[in-house]
């Protein structure tokens, strides 16, 4: 029930536009609100980003009426608090606001205050109405942008999600990070908010689609028609064609819960050997999970850690602070085989390098990349997959040639506009990617007339350190502008093409990504000149 309440220590709305302000709520334990002031217009809404709970008066707002979390880059509306962009799935909650008497009061509920959370406006109680039903295939970060963007916009219509993961989506860069596998900690919803969306769920793996009638078939064999399909069936670990390898024991994937399980039962009571093949951010998170009480090795082809991704300079930095946390690199050489265990011939032993060193290992853990989980569609007579395994769509996800059907996530190569872009075709595999590509196909399945805004990619990873990026380098960049020292953590990387800055990645210097994306997305982002001049990017307005 709402009920007024007064600000602590706040005599008038006297904010000035374009900033905001985090005030105590009186008479609630904790309770908090954000004052934000958007064109003269001064809103009160939750102070806390719905994803892990970062203070949003630490975040950044946006002139056209976008306050973004500091950590992850969650954003919201200032004048609903409704999602605009992933990692945050509840909205924030907004409260009137009104000056009386030398005080400020807002109007709401208690319980909204001190959550500062609200549930999206999912419910679709009874039968779904219309023959409109909209098929997606996988269950992961897409799958969930795509259903709650669908009802949020008020799509009544049958949803049907058919999932072969074994559970409902979950926070998955909580796998790699921190090896965790407790459901309850790492789904984003439960059975009850599915049945609540009035969306079936249908666990099995789709094994064909049939595009001509309009049906998937499932590989215990149903088939499920739709009148729009999203495919969004995520990515599929890779493995070594090396000796070894595909045989023996105790040699781990990561990307799923049940790998995780594998891999943590196999750790036991620490004290291993663990051998992680691939200085990918897959690879080093690991690491980082795992040394701590493991000797812990990280062999890669290439010269220095996430190279390809951050360059030599910063990917060196990051190494020597890997390093002082005790892991071991063998950079710059390839893997030779897998020998088995002298105590269990059937699992591994020790990985062998190109140049003959032994490193002994009771498990191994490979971080050599994803790829396209589209071998359903391998030999479809009507889709014609890219030569990595993805499907080419356009700047709305629609797949190429065909009607009402999409693909979203790691499985779609489509267009970047993005800084430095120029309408490139990508493929992203970034968690949040996923979730607004499902949230940007459902706002065009419900308004296929309005124009959808694109967002800037953004990923975080966990390297002794959280570090920041956004942006993308898919047409290359031939400078970095590095300030600060990625060795000891603290540092921003600035990836230009030409006078444009295309990304930029940053350890200890929230909210800049945040302000970064921002920038980039209004087309206001510095030019490398500036940059190199001394322009604070924190000075410029959004």
């Amino acid at each position: 029930m709402a009920q007024e309440f007064k600000l602590k220590d706040l005599t008038s709305l006297s904010l000035s536009p374009g900033s905001k302000q985090e005030v105590e709520v009186e008479g609630i334990d904790g309770g908090k609100v954000l004052l934000v002031n958007i064109g003269g217009k001064i809103q009160a809404l939750g102070a806390k980003c719905t994803h892990y709970g970062a203070p949003l008066a630490k975040g950044v707002i946006s002139s056209d009426g976008r306050v973004k979390c500091p950590w992850h880059g969650a954003c919201f509306s200032t004048s609903t608090g409704d999602v605009e962009e992933a990692p945050g799935l509840d909205a924030l909650p907004v409260f009137k606001v009104a000056e009386r008497d030398g005080a400020v009061y807002v109007t709401g509920d208690e319980s909204a205050i001190k959550s500062s959370r609200r549930k999206p406006n999912i419910s679709c109680s009874g039968a779904s109405t219309g023959d409109e039903k909209v098929v997606i295939v996988g269950g992961g970060s897409a799958t969930l942008g795509a259903v709650e963007g669908l009802r949020e916009k008020g799509f009544t219509g049958a949803i049907t999600v058919i999932s072969n993961e074994g559970y409902f989506p979950i926070d998955r860069p909580k796998l790699s990070k921190a090896l965790m596998t407790d459901l309850s900690k790492l789904q984003w919803r439960d059975k009850g908010w599915f049945e609540n969306s009035n969306v079936e769920w249908v666990e099995g793996e789709a094994t064909a689609v049939d595009f001509g009638n309009r049906k998937v078939t499932t590989k215990n064999g149903q088939n499920i028609s739709y009148t729009k399909l999203i495919l969004a069936t995520g990515g599929t670990a890779r493995t070594l064609p090396v000796n070894g390898f595909r045989v023996l024991g105790n040699i781990f994937t990561l990307r799923n819960v049940h790998d995780v399980k594998k891999i943590v039962e196999a750790i036991g009571d620490k004290g291993k050997k663990i051998v992680i093949v691939g200085a990918s951010f897959i690879g080093m998170e690991v690491a980082n999970a795992t040394c701590k009480d493991n000797t812990v090795t990280v062999a890669d082809m290439t010269k220095v850690p996430l190279e390809r991704v951050l360059g030599e300079k910063v990917g060196a930095g990051i190494q020597k602070a890997v390093e002082a946390k005790g892991v071991k690199f063998h950079l710059g050489g390839g893997i030779e085989r897998a020998e088995p265990s002298t105590s269990d011939p059937s699992n591994v032993g020790a990985v062998i390098l190109s140049d003959g060193t032994k490193l002994e290992a009771d498990l191994v853990i490979l971080g050599v990349g994803v790829m396209p989980a589209t071998e359903y569609l391998r030999d479809n007579a009507v889709l014609r997959l890219e030569k990595d395994g993805s499907i080419q769509t356009d700047e709305n996800f629609q797949v190429s040639g065909l009607k009402d059907v999409y693909a979203v996530g790691d499985i779609a190569t489509h267009p970047y506009s993005g800084p430095g872009g120029e309408g490139k075709l990508v493929r992203i595999e970034h968690w949040n990617v996923a979730q607004n590509s499902g949230r940007h196909v459902a706002n065009h399945i419900v308004n296929p007339s309005q124009k959808q805004p694109h967002n800037i990619p953004i990923f975080w990873s966990a390297l002794g350190a959280q570090m920041r990026y956004c942006g993308n380098t898919a047409n290359g960049w031939d400078d970095v502008i590095i300030q600060g020292d990625p060795a000891e953590a603290k540092f921003v990387a600035y990836y230009t093409k030409g006078e444009t800055v295309v990304a930029m990645a940053s350890m200890g210097k929230d909210p800049l990504m945040s302000q970064s994306s921002e920038l980039m997305r209004l087309n206001k982002m510095p030019s490398k000149t500036h940059i190199q001049d001394g322009v604070d990017v924190m000075s410029v307005a959004t």
